[in-house]
């Protein structure tokens, strides 16, 4: 008889603190992931450099000019990609929790 009358509040414990932290910390590792795939840590550590290690004289200015307006069109298009993906994981983790309330609110209504 006592586990039934515990039982909403392991629900509550498991639905609204354990998977959260446990979706935060997949979340964390997906965007670590993310940023190793799309190298925007790399891109953004070797941001003045030339692109293709061009060191001869009259090269230097147009490879470094070069490296910056490509690797910008790189960190640009990266930002609005992990944008998105930090946006598909805020709505996941809404969704889940407040998937509790919807469904008593659809059932008292």
């Amino acid at each position: 008889m006592p586990l039934l009358l515990t039982l909403p509040l392991y629900f509550f414990r498991f639905w609204y603190f354990e998977v959260p932290s446990r979706m935060l910390d997949y979340f964390l590792s997906l965007n670590q992931a993310f940023f190793q795939l799309f190298s925007l840590p790399l891109f953004l550590r070797t941001y003045f450099q030339p692109l293709k290690n061009e060191y001869r004289k009259g090269l230097v200015g147009f490879s470094l000019g070069m490296g910056i307006a490509v690797k910008t069109i790189f960190i640009v298009v990266d930002l609005l990609l992990f944008a998105g993906l930090l946006l598909v994981e805020l709505f996941l983790l809404g969704g889940f929790l407040l998937f509790p309330v919807l469904t008593v609110l659809i059932l008292i209504w």
